[in-house]
């Protein structure tokens, strides 16, 4: 099998660490930068280029793509599709993950459970958009925020309001949400590949915060999730159409409520916390589905180079 993984930087723990499951199974693997690929588009013709080089016979690719390059990033990916390759995320799935109010949309048109979220543009509204929400804690975040990046807790209304006014002066898109209290600062994070959750931790937010991102200076430790934790993460991934996901549900007392799906998450944590050879499970993934879409074709090795 031959894959490309779409990364910004080869050196990262996740493109490392998929890049060595890959040369362990015996597959090509070339690692590209979205940026410099680019693309000719014909009637029922495809092609990619990179680095004055064109790009073909890639039977996978895994996308790694960031939120600054969305735009540009899913364009690769789609083009990939197009020329036949097979990839767990395709682009209409990742700008889903992508938009945080599209994919608590969707999630909620299919009954999974979240914290309530409101959304809203004119400043004249906010008073009634609060009031739609309830009582803070309120937590505000920006729409495509990252990594806990944009994420912000208001105590009070009025702080909740200030912070509203703040994010619509400088035009950015955000939700406000429900603060589970109950959770103790800690989510669990489900790694899901197909129809399995492959992984699992607890991660725990630092002493004075909420937010219980790794690079936020949480600490994380494996967990054993429940089997209503496990449907509710399949089923939130296979909403939003994504082959692997990173879920993160908040433990409350009316049960697990998604937080966010991630088209991209990062493997270090997950593999330290739970021992899981993540990376070997994506490659498995991978290798499983480019054979049940070409069963006739034998699978390219190093000899294909």
């Amino acid at each position: 099998m031959k894959v490309a993984i779409l990364s910004r930087n080869a050196r990262l723990y996740s493109t490392r660490r998929l890049v060595e499951a890959a040369r362990e199974r015996g597959h090509v693997v070339r690692v590209l930068d979205p940026l410099r690929c680019y693309m000719r588009i014909g009637p029922g013709s495809f092609e990619m280029h990179c680095g004055g080089k064109r790009l073909h016979g890639f039977d996978a690719v895994i996308p790694r793509i960031g939120t600054s390059i969305t735009f540009y990033g899913t364009a690769v990916v789609r083009q990939f599709e197009k020329m036949g390759a097979f990839t767990p995320n395709d682009a209409d799935a990742i700008l889903r993950a992508r938009d945080k109010l599209r994919a608590l949309q969707m999630l909620a048109a299919e009954g999974i459970d979240l914290p309530t979220t409101v959304f809203g543009d004119n400043p004249e509204d906010s008073n009634d958009l609060l009031a739609m929400l309830g009582e803070p804690p309120h937590v505000l975040k920006l729409n495509e925020g990252a990594q806990g990046q944009g994420v912000l807790l208001a105590e009070k209304r009025s702080a909740s309001l200030g912070m509203i006014e703040a994010f619509r002066s400088l035009y950015a898109n955000f939700i406000v949400q429900e603060f589970i209290r109950e959770a103790n600062g800690a989510d669990l994070r489900c790694f899901v590949i197909g129809e399995r959750v492959v992984a699992a931790m607890q991660r725990q937010a630092p002493e004075g915060d909420f937010r219980a991102n790794l690079h936020r200076g949480g600490t994380a430790n494996p967990v054993e999730l429940s089997a209503a934790e496990q449907a509710v993460a399949l089923r939130a991934t296979r909403a939003l159409g994504l082959g692997v996901a990173g879920v993160d549900l908040l433990r409350s007392a009316r049960g697990p409520l998604v937080l966010e799906v991630n088209s991209s998450p990062g493997l270090e944590g997950i593999e330290a916390a739970s021992g899981v050879d993540v990376a070997g499970a994506i490659i498995d993934h991978l290798t499983a589905q480019v054979k049940r879409k070409n069963p006739a074709e034998p699978s390219r090795s190093r000899r294909a180079q």
